[in-house]
């Protein structure tokens, strides 16, 4: 068979087989949306799976998916271009921009109850600590401290609660951090704080600044917070795994949040996209920050996203304190927005150095491989992104396929 863009297509193929056969048929996951490209020549794209529950309708290419933290790279790629233009710096504190960040501490104690203790930090907050994950800020899913426990009891990452971005940053800043920033790693709402420094430094909101600055030169005409009403037919259902039940459905595409306007514009999670727009945003990180003539931001300004930022070129399995994130930690370091491939013998997987990608809670994917000038983008909607191995199979397939 002839080599279509640099892969055996026989051995493309392989991808739909297993994923029917071991997803789809078994029910494991409601759809599934794979999207292989090389040199941005797209190589294989297929559709499984019906969009809807009990609906005959298939996802298709214009099927509408929650990105998750895909929306972290957005979001990362937006403060970098303000970067750019000398309006911020890597080592700016983040209480420069945010005032509500000048008096946090280190927790030392409390909590549940009892009012928090807090120590010093050892450094102020920077801005490289957002976009890599060492702020000390967390997560209310992380489960395993009285400060993850205090976002629940807030429920300060309800996007369509009491709290807009300015709200939860006044909120996070009457809250201890769980380390000094700097000297560990985290998943965390990190992302979201970026958006909130975006937003006051810019002067617009973080959708307006997206829709202008970067889905617009893009093309990206389906990507958004909140789904335009004549698009809601478009718009996928989404489950949660739940332990003895199985699949369960967790937002209808019929009557979906999305489909609401946010309270709170998440830049670490918000986004509804679909596979050919997320695409055209990794051809433009494929093609160091331009497409078709649109110029995002400049190669020299990617090189730097996609190197390892974690202090003395650590790796994940040293630095990380998280019970979940979106990556595997051994050989996995992580830059800007980014988690970055350090080695692939410790990740024990097909990759190259510098191949730098990122996932969501919904299972989606997307790996940007600048050395094979491969980029992937995976959707389903199924939380945890835990649930299942896919996504280490499904770039054993892809590599696999290479010529």
């Amino acid at each position: 068979m002839t080599s279509r863009a640099g892969f055996d297509p026989a051995r493309l193929s392989r991808i739909d087989a297993f994923v029917q056969e071991h997803y789809i048929d078994s029910g494991k996951l409601p759809h599934a949306q794979m999207l292989v490209a090389r040199g941005g020549e797209i190589a294989h794209f297929s559709s499984l799976g019906p969009a809807r529950e009990g609906a005959a309708k298939a996802i298709d290419e214009g099927s509408l998916f929650r990105i998750a933290s895909m929306t972290k790279p957005v979001t990362s790629i937006a403060f970098m271009m303000l970067v750019e233009e000398c309006k911020v710096a890597l080592d700016t504190p983040v209480a420069a921009v945010l005032p509500e960040f000048k008096d946090l501490g280190v927790y030392d104690g409390g909590g549940a109850g009892v009012p928090f203790l807090t120590k010093p930090c050892e450094r102020p907050m920077q801005m490289v600590d957002l976009l890599r994950h060492t702020s000390g800020l967390t997560y209310s899913f992380q489960n395993r401290s009285n400060v993850d426990a205090a976002h629940r009891e807030l429920k300060l990452e309800n996007w369509h609660g009491a709290y807009d971005l300015d709200a939860m940053v006044a909120a996070l800043g009457k809250l201890p951090l769980e380390f000094s920033p700097g000297s560990a790693w985290n998943y965390s709402v990190s992302t979201d704080v970026l958006g909130a420094v975006v937003q006051r430094l810019s002067g617009q909101r973080l959708d307006e600044f997206f829709a202008a600055r970067i889905f617009k030169p893009l093309q990206m005409d389906d990507t958004f917070f909140k789904v335009p009403e004549d698009k809601t037919d478009r718009l996928t259902d989404c489950y949660t795994f739940v332990p003895g039940k199985g699949r369960v459905m967790y937002d209808r595409g019929a009557e979906s949040a999305w489909s609401r306007q946010p309270v709170q514009l998440s830049g670490g999670g918000g986004l509804v996209s679909t596979a050919l727009d997320y695409h055209r945003f990794c051809r433009m990180l494929l093609n160091g920050g331009e497409l078709e003539g649109a110029r995002i931001v400049s190669r020299k300004t990617l090189e730097l996203m996609t190197a390892n930022h974690l202090p003395g070129n650590g790796d994940l399995a040293t630095m990380s304190r998280s019970l979940f994130s979106e990556a595997t930690n051994a050989g996995v370091g992580f830059g800007l927005g980014f988690a970055v491939n350090m080695s692939p013998a410790l990740n024990l997987l097909p990759g190259s150095v510098g191949e730098f990608y990122w996932g969501g809670m919904f299972s989606t994917a997307f790996f940007v491989d600048r050395q094979e000038e491969v980029t992937m983008v995976f959707m389903t909607q199924l939380s945890p992104s835990s649930t299942y191995p896919i996504r280490r199979e499904l770039k054993t397939l892809i590599y696999s396929a290479l010529t």
